[in-house]
């Protein structure tokens, strides 16, 4: 073998094969050439892959910290929601600071284009393209309110412990893969899931998450949102109406104990249905203010997506509610005439994954109800209370005018509120707050300068403007049917009652089920 100096010698065969048929006696030469050739092209490989592993600084660290280890022993790897990158960060920081060891941290330059490299490439010279060490690459990621962490996008962690020296690879979520990962080489197999258990547990404990009110990312990410303060008196429904869903939702983590004490479940399904802009979401704002401490995930369209991560989340931080708006969308992605979506089974397999002692709480939102229906029936227990969110009483409507005129300079008698609570039959509660703000418009039109007073003049001439016939697109917007000014009270055309028994109920699905309430029933 020469001298690893020296160029390597060519693998091009020093003989060449005649062209045309061989002649008798030739097949023996050109095989004999052929194996030469092969004999060469293998001593020259041979050659040049050592040398690349001298040559590469990344492979030469690895393999210089790891040993005989590092090529005889397998790379354990573990892949983490992408949602947790933040945890696994403070957790890696507090681990690495543990008494007993040493973590040396390198970054990793290599450009996308190559792909994602690992260590089990890293160990075994198979790394795609140009990989070089590099101060780790960091990026920012919330971590709480008003407070974000620095995280490794990747690194390499050369580690030292009682367990003897092995390198740990983080990989995190980039533009061509979204995957999070943690790769552990050097050590046996046990030990090294070992480690990884480590570091699983450590993201629990130490999750910035628990306690926190969290909104997921179409991406993957998660923000910590500041909601409106929403107090009781906030929330216009009929009384009997809150005060079951309050039962269904605080009452039963005020009581947590007792029930588990009496071996009932903690994990319950509520939903919320009714038209659209009746309040659902302004009502799911007051439950989870009111839930102090616990874990509160608020997951909207292609968030929706990842329901069976973010509920395995939930199990490890309970108490903790699931928040999942406007679930009719899931079913509407790809039809569900023609068979039930994906993700729609995902979230009840979800909820069916939970265990019964778990205090989870998953309240739903939906605008369609009849589209849900024959899925929760074929599969009850998933949602134990389905409450009706309807269209607005006299009442009610009044007493909406009465919350979004606070802080409104009124110069407004009885009549005048009298005439907005008859002429808006049928509307929802989105359609009184618009009315409110462009009544308040129409004064700042009347009267350059700041704000006096708001008249039921201008409220008049803000009401006339939303019931004009031209205004229809602008009332469906408020969730106001577009075809009338002011639809008749009760369900929307179309819109059956979910949850009905025997006569009353979907073919199919008669008898089945889960419990709805409406305005009619008597409260628990």
């Amino acid at each position: 073998m020469s001298d690893p100096a020296s160029p390597a010698p060519s693998p091009v065969p020093s003989g060449t094969v005649p062209s045309g048929t061989a002649p008798s006696g030739t097949v023996p030469l050109v095989a004999s050439q052929l194996a030469g050739s092969v004999r060469e092209l293998l001593d020259w490989l041979s050659e040049v892959a050592p040398r690349r592993d001298r040559d590469d600084e990344v492979a030469a660290l690895v393999l210089g910290h790891l040993g005989d280890a590092g090529r005889s022993t397998s790379v354990v790897s573990r892949e983490i929601a992408p949602f947790e990158q933040v945890n696994l960060q403070v957790a890696l920081s507090a681990w690495a600071a543990e008494p007993g060891r040493t973590v040396d941290v390198q970054g990793l330059a290599l450009s996308e284009e190559y792909g994602p490299t690992s260590l089990q490439d890293i160990v075994h010279g198979e790394v795609n393209g140009p990989l070089r060490l590099s101060a780790p690459d960091i990026v920012d990621l919330p971590s709480g309110p008003d407070r974000t962490t620095a995280c490794w996008r990747s690194a390499l962690l050369l580690v030292r412990d009682d367990r003897g020296p092995y390198v740990l690879l983080v990989r995190g979520p980039s533009q061509h893969d979204p995957r999070l990962s943690v790769q552990v080489a050097g050590l046996e197999t046990a030990a090294a899931q070992d480690v990884q258990r480590e570091l699983s547990e450590l993201r629990t404990q130490l999750s910035v998450y628990r306690g926190q009110l969290l909104e997921l990312q179409p991406g993957g990410g998660i923000v910590f949102p500041e909601l409106p303060a929403t107090a009781r008196e906030d929330v216009v429904l009929p009384e009997q109406v809150l005060r079951r869903i309050e039962r269904h939702t605080l009452d039963v983590a005020a009581r947590r104990a007792d029930l588990q004490a009496a071996g009932q479940h903690l994990k319950r399904g509520l939903l919320l249905y009714g038209p659209p802009g009746t309040g659902k979401t302004h009502t799911t704002r007051y439950v989870v203010q009111q839930l102090a401490g616990s874990t509160v995930f608020l997951l909207s369209g292609p968030a929706l997506h990842m329901v069976d991560m973010v509920t395995s989340l939930a199990r490890e931080l309970a108490p903790a509610v699931l928040v999942l708006e406007d679930v009719d969308l899931v079913a509407e992605d790809r039809g569900f005439g023609d068979g039930p979506h994906p993700v729609l089974f995902s979230l009840l397999d979800a909820m069916d994954g939970a265990a019964a002692d778990a205090d989870l709480l998953f309240l739903l939102t939906t605008n369609r109800a009849d589209l849900l229906e024959p899925a929760l029936a074929a599969r009850p227990g998933r949602v134990d209370v389905a409450v009706e969110i309807d269209l607005p009483d006299p009442d009610a409507r009044r007493r909406l005018f009465d919350v979004y005129t606070r802080g409104v300079p009124l110069e407004v008698d009885e009549a005048d509120v009298d005439a907005v609570v008859e002429r808006t039959e049928g509307v929802t509660a989105s359609f009184i707050k618009e009315l409110v703000r462009r009544a308040v418009l129409e004064s700042l039109h009347a009267t350059p300068g700041p704000l006096t007073t708001v008249s039921g003049e201008h409220l008049s001439l803000a009401l006339d403007d939303l019931l004009d016939s031209t205004q229809a697109v602008t009332r469906a917007l408020l969730g106001v049917p577009a075809d009338q000014s002011a639809p008749p009270m009760g369900p929307p055309l179309g819109m059956p009652e979910p949850g009905l028994p025997f006569d009353r109920g979907f073919a199919g699905h008669r008898g089945a089920g889960w419990m709805t309430y409406g305005l009619d029933d008597d409260p628990l």
